[in-house]
């Protein structure tokens, strides 16, 4: 049970600077009174705005500030669950919320949605929609249930019972038959579209199959033609290949050959530099005398010596070279067969390339006529590939076909989803159930009011009234204080049910403004009777303006005035 213990607000609408604190939970019973405008229902708008960030009555958030000071709205509301104490702070300009459990402040890391569902799904276990359902009543809010019309009176029965969830749940449902109904419509589409293809392929087919086989014959021809000869090219490039193996067989030395003839080269230059060198001394001794250094006579014996010998030599080295020509012609002579045979393999290979040049250009004949064949199968010679799009079309059709069959699976689950979740399916036996308690908390305040009738609403939630002549009526046939009592006695009865359905138990009941209406003197004293048998733990606060006639009937009287153009609580 929520037990509310205390509301104190400060800069909240008129209020001023200074608390306005009111204890919940000091009477079983409290009137608040005060002229218009001097605050008296600014306590529902706190505990509203305290509790879940908005007031009771339709007010702007910007305009819950004091016009006057226009900072420092604060609002605090402390209640009690069990065992543990739990204070809720909120404010505006600056603003603030905090949630203190026996006295300790909350964990705030959580962002301030997340602060606000925490308060109302783990510890109020109530929203605002309950709470001004079963904690407030107020006629600023409050119409009449049975002048609402059929839909709205379910709105409200379905809200008391919890079971606007089965509403949202058709909301979507039907969404999901439209999609569904949308992608039935979409799949017969598709295979209407897909079996139309599949006739004009197999119509293509049987078109094609007398055509252009004649010209396929004759590129095929044509190609094999073309392999012939290129098969004739590999044979003469493969003996052309053969034959520069074996000649180059044949030249295996020409390097060496090459390398002798340098080495001749070499010592041939060598010998005739020796020459050159052994003429210009024989040349010397047999110019000279004397010895162009020292200047002294050269012996003539000593002269011929050197003459002779240098001349020996020469012979020598004169030998030696005619050897050597001969060597030199012999490697020339080999170098010249070398460069033959090498002239012979260039033209072989000249060959060669001319034949494989011939043999590429017959390849890409080949494929350029074996494109051509494809481009004739594609257009009616082969059937391969129609098939096999005749095969894909197929296998699409019966994939579409198993979607269909999952769809209209689909559709049978929707519509008995729907059937349960329309007004006459789930929430219609939930009503059945309720409705014998609600129309017997009707009639027993009713009966607590003095008003002896016999009040049912049906699963439609239209009333059938009777009276004790079994007369029947409808709520327009009574007069205005009558209407006020069968209003006042389905309020109570929906306090009952919410109570009842939400497991919502708390102590504390505001009444706004309810006996401001068409309620006489003695409808007002059996309300207040049926307000006293609420319970010991119920504490109930009536706002009224008319504090002359209902002030002596309440234990205890708040009343509101204005001072300085600020609301406070007269002492």
């Amino acid at each position: 049970m929520i037990h509310f213990r205390n509301v104190r607000f400060q800069n909240l609408l008129s209020t001023g600077n200074v608390w306005t604190e009111i204890q919940l939970d000091r009477s079983p019973n409290t009137l608040i009174i005060g002229e218009n405008g001097a605050g008296k229902s600014t306590v529902l708008d706190a505990l509203c705005f305290g509790l879940f960030g908005k007031p009771f009555r339709k007010i702007n958030k910007p305009q819950l500030v004091n016009s006057v000071n226009q900072k420092g709205a604060l609002i605090e509301v402390e209640f009690k669950i069990g065992s543990i104490d739990y204070k809720v702070v909120r404010g505006i300009k600056p603003g603030k919320f905090e949630i203190y459990i026996n006295d300790k402040l909350m964990d705030q890391t959580a962002s301030v949605r997340d602060y606000q569902e925490h308060l109302e799904k783990n510890i109020l276990k109530l929203n605002y929609n309950s709470f001004t359902q079963i904690v407030i009543l107020g006629s600023s809010t409050f119409v009449p249930f049975m002048q609402l019309p059929t839909h709205q009176r379910r709105e409200i029965i379905e809200d008391l019972l919890d079971i606007k969830i089965f509403t949202a749940m058709n909301v979507l449902l039907k969404e999901k038959l439209q999609t569904n109904k949308s992608n039935l419509k979409d799949i017969k589409m598709f295979i209407d579209l897909e079996e139309e293809k599949l006739n004009v392929h197999k119509q293509y087919i049987n078109d094609i199959k007398t055509k252009n086989k004649e010209r396929i014959k004759t590129i095929k021809s044509e190609i094999d033609k073309s392999e012939s000869s290129i098969a004739r090219l590999e044979l003469s490039i493969d003996k052309s290949n053969e034959k520069v193996r074996e000649l180059q067989v044949t030249i295996e030395d020409e390097n060496d050959t090459r390398s002798k003839l340098k080495s001749i080269q070499d010592i041939e230059s060598k010998f005739e530099d020796k020459v050159k060198k052994l003429k210009r001394e024989i040349s010397f001794y047999e110019n000279n005398d004397n010895c162009p250094t020292c200047d002294q006579v050269i012996d003539e014996e000593h002269k011929c010596n050197h003459i002779d010998n240098g001349k020996n030599k020469i012979a020598e080295i004169d030998d030696a070279l005619e050897k050597l020509e001969v060597e030199l012609r012999k490697n020339n002579e080999r170098l010249n067969d070398i460069f033959q045979v090498n002239k012979h393999i260039n033209t072989i290979l000249e060959k060669v390339t001319d034949e494989n040049n011939q043999v590429s250009s017959l390849n890409r004949y080949i494929r350029k006529l074996n494109e051509d064949v494809k481009t004739e199968t594609e257009q009616g010679g082969d059937l391969k590939e129609e098939n096999k799009k005749i095969e894909d079309i197929q296998k699409l059709i019966a994939d579409y076909e198993s979607d269909k069959e999952e769809k209209i699976h689909e559709k049978e689950l929707l519509d008995v989803a729907a059937d349960l979740l329309k007004d006459k399916g789930i929430k219609t036996q939930i009503v059945r159930q309720y409705i014998p308690i609600m129309n017997k908390l009707v009639n027993k305040y009713l009966a607590a009011m003095e008003f002896f009738v016999n009040f049912e609403l049906n699963e439609n939630f239209e009333e059938i009234i009777k009276s004790r002549h079994r007369d029947e009526f409808s709520y327009s046939s009574f007069s205005e204080g009558e209407k006020m009592r069968i209003d006042l006695a389905l309020l109570l009865t929906w306090r009952s049910i919410a109570k009842m359905k939400n497991s919502t138990n708390t102590n504390l009941l505001i009444l706004d403004e309810v006996f401001d209406a068409s309620l006489d003197v003695s409808g007002c004293d059996e309300f207040l009777k049926l307000l006293n048998e609420l319970g010991k733990d119920t504490n109930v606060f009536v706002i009224s303006h008319r504090g002359d006639i209902l002030q002596d009937k309440f234990r205890s009287v708040i009343r509101f005035e204005k001072h300085k153009n600020f609301s406070r609580i007269s002492s």
